[in-house]
């Protein structure tokens, strides 16, 4: 197994991936990618996330794409899983686990203070590796999202 981060010739393989994920999570109709911004997005001068590819025999087997974030109250940086996706031919495979791997020396190699990430409440083989793994759900936190029309209705209340 080859892992490596992507290049700019790898967006094509990240779109697929992301909408094989999107597919598996029962999303696809929620995907409102735009390849242009995605490469943008991954490759610009200031790249707003990265992806890790996992190869098994020169084939794409999975992806993580990831991103900093900061914990105030570690004073420090910290890497967030945005998502992990395994192609179903290669799992149980051991892909999954050396891209966390890859990730959580990144993390430390960054001097980051911790790896998160959110899994669906429905998906119990992701929840089962992930403790396996020895993370730790924390049930005492929610996730809050704006989009759309939302975000723009509070944007526009800043006053500026």
């Amino acid at each position: 197994m080859n892992l490596r981060q992507a290049t700019l010739e790898d967006v094509d393989v990240i779109e697929s991936l992301i909408r094989e994920l999107a597919d598996y999570e029962r999303m696809a109709d929620q995907v409102r990618l735009d390849p242009e911004v995605l490469k943008a997005s991954l490759f610009d001068e200031r790249p707003y996330a990265e992806v890790l590819l996992a190869e098994v025999d020169g084939d794409v087997a999975g992806f993580a794409l990831f991103f900093h974030n900061f914990s105030t109250f570690l004073g420090k940086p910290g890497i967030y899983l945005e998502d992990l996706f395994v192609r179903p031919a290669f799992r149980r495979r051991g892909v999954g686990k050396a891209l966390l791997s890859r990730l959580a020396e990144l993390a430390l190699e960054r001097n980051c203070g911790r790896l998160e990430w959110a899994v669906l409440d429905w998906n119990q083989d992701a929840i089962k590796f992930y403790e396996g793994l020895g993370a730790k759900q924390l049930s005492e936190w929610r996730i809050f999202r704006l989009t759309g029309t939302d975000l723009g209705r509070l944007a526009g209340l800043s006053g500026r």
